[in-house]
């Protein structure tokens, strides 16, 4: 299985486990991705999003009503206010050595609490293409506040930085169960 990080800089020799800024009471980690969620990360960084896709359970009624007639396998919802950033910053992909990393079992992350030596950094290059190379269809609007009923559907979503969306009431989730491996 193949592995991703993704950011802006272009360097970075080693990822050591760090707490996000905003979930103080996370543990300090190095977060991957793995291939088929990678799309999600073809933004930049603090850029909000919101990404649903099928699952066994989605409905043939929510099926038609988001994603209609399209060949996409993910769609990704995206403010205007972000389309130049969209096509003006630079992100890199990191490919992460599996071992070292477990699954949480969500949407293709995977964390580490050791730090971890990439082994090869590529530039995603122009982020609509990749997302569209991938399957994914963009879609704009001014705000995503009309979309919190997506987590009242059958699709699984994804909300990315969504402190950042216009309008948006941030409300803090409790804090999650410590992260634990398999078997511990």
């Amino acid at each position: 299985m193949t592995l991703y990080h993704f950011s802006e800089e272009p360097g970075i020799e080693a990822f050591v486990p760090r707490t996000p800024v905003h979930r103080t009471d996370v543990e300090p980690l190095v977060w991957a991705i793995d291939d088929w969620h990678a799309p999600m990360y073809y933004f930049p960084r603090d850029c909000p999003r919101i990404l649903v896709w099928p699952l066994p359970e989605t409905t043939g009624g929510d099926m038609e009503r988001w994603f209609g007639t399209t060949p996409a396998r993910i769609l990704a919802f995206m403010e205007y206010a972000w389309l130049e950033r969209m096509s003006s910053t630079p992100i890199y992909r990191y490919e992460m050595p599996y071992e070292g990393f477990f699954s949480l079992d969500d949407a293709g992350m995977f964390v580490s609490r050791e730090t971890i030596t990439p082994v090869s950094v590529e530039p995603v290059g122009d982020l609509v293409a990749a997302l569209r190379s991938a399957k994914v269809e963009l879609r704009l609007s001014e705000t995503l506040t009309h979309l919190r009923g997506l987590w009242n559907t059958t699709f699984h979503a994804s909300g990315i930085r969504l402190r950042n969306a216009q309008g948006w009431d941030y409300v803090q989730t409790p804090a999650p169960e410590p992260i634990r491996r398999k078997g511990s």
